[in-house]
């Protein structure tokens, strides 16, 4: 008899059937779509713009300038920032809802930041938008009144009590004037009028690149005292605020980055910005915000983000000599300057 051979076989995978291989092929799609779909979610999330609410101080007008012009000329979507802009319905409310965490910044002034930080509301300044005073003591030119020391037994009105009293009794304290030698008079918003109309001698509160404005186009000429001129101490009109707990967000300085390339364009270009700004609405573009605009140019801060700490103390030395504060805070309380290590590429 022949050797027997032994064949060794080996088990084959089994035939499938086109209904199997169908089924294999539909699920490498999926997860070749799933997994697609994935990557160009989180390509998304990284390069999406930030959205931030702004709340402004008051309508928009040339004091809000670099914050149009940020928005026309694409540097806050450049610094990958989507910034919705809104004016407030009462003036007093941003401070509030910023430390209510129900928009990311405001616009607020240093003088009511001390206050509001003195009162416990947990904002912080960030930045700078207009970094002289704007606030003025406004006559008639051809008025009584020539020199400060002229406001002796003269009536002065003022819309916000507190800050706006301090500085009336800053500028008579520098003047050798006793408060019991003026009478105060809250004429509410209606300052330029109280005075052209004689209720009043002389009017603390307006913006010496408006309300100075308005009285040339109606034929009045009026005539301003600086406060940082007669005993004030200088201070920043128009400041960005933030809650405490949004000083470490890193897009901020993206925020305040977009702020400066605007100013310099302003700054650089002082026509060619107020059309931009003058066209982005029918309202915006009148007699008085082009003379505004051209007034509160020189006024901008050119270095939003820096941050002068010995104004503030000075500032905090003065509402205590008003009796508007019982004590001096320190200053990283209400005023910090972002780390450019912030800066989120």
């Amino acid at each position: 008899m022949g050797a027997f051979k032994a064949e060794i076989r080996y088990p084959l995978e089994p035939d499938l059937d086109n209904a199997q291989r169908r089924k294999q092929y539909m699920s490498k799609i999926f997860l070749f779509l799933f997994y697609l779909l994935l990557f160009f979610t989180i390509q998304n999330s990284v390069f999406a713009d930030t959205k931030l609410v702004l709340l402004l101080d008051w309508f928009i007008n040339p004091d809000h300038g670099p914050i149009i012009i940020a928005d026309k000329k694409g540097y806050f979507k450049n610094n990958n920032l989507s910034v919705e802009i809104i004016p407030p319905a009462n003036p007093a409310d941003p401070p509030k809802m910023v430390a209510a965490g129900k928009a990311d910044i405001a616009i607020s002034y240093q003088p009511d930041l001390h206050l509001q930080v003195h009162q416990g509301l947990p904002v912080v300044r960030i930045g700078t938008l207009v970094a002289t005073p704007l606030n003025c003591l406004l006559v008639l030119e051809d008025g009584p009144i020539k020199t400060i020391a002229d406001l002796r037994n003269s009536k002065i009105g003022y819309s916000i009590p507190g800050i706006q009293e301090a500085l009336v009794y800053g500028l008579l304290k520098n003047a050798n004037i006793n408060k019991n030698e003026v009478e105060l008079i809250n004429v509410n918003w209606s300052l330029s009028p109280s005075l052209m109309s004689g209720q009043v001698d002389a009017v603390i509160g307006a913006f010496r690149n408006f309300e100075l404005n308005q009285m040339t186009i109606e034929g009045i000429k009026g005539k301003c005292f600086y406060p940082e001129e007669e005993g004030v101490p200088p201070y920043d009109e128009l400041i960005f605020i933030v809650n405490n707990k949004m000083i470490n967000n890193k897009i901020l300085n993206n925020f305040l980055f977009a702020i400066e390339k605007a100013t310099q364009f302003i700054v650089n270009h002082p026509e060619e910005s107020w059309k931009i700004f003058s066209n982005t609405s029918k309202e915006l573009n009148t007699k008085l915000n082009k003379m505004a605009w051209y007034d509160t140019i020189p006024r901008l801060a050119l270095r939003p983000s820096a941050l002068d700490t010995k104004r503030y103390i000075r500032f905090e030395k003065f509402l205590l000599s008003q009796g508007l504060i019982k004590n001096i805070l320190p200053i990283k309380l209400m005023a910090i300057e972002l780390p450019y290590e912030f800066y989120e590429e």
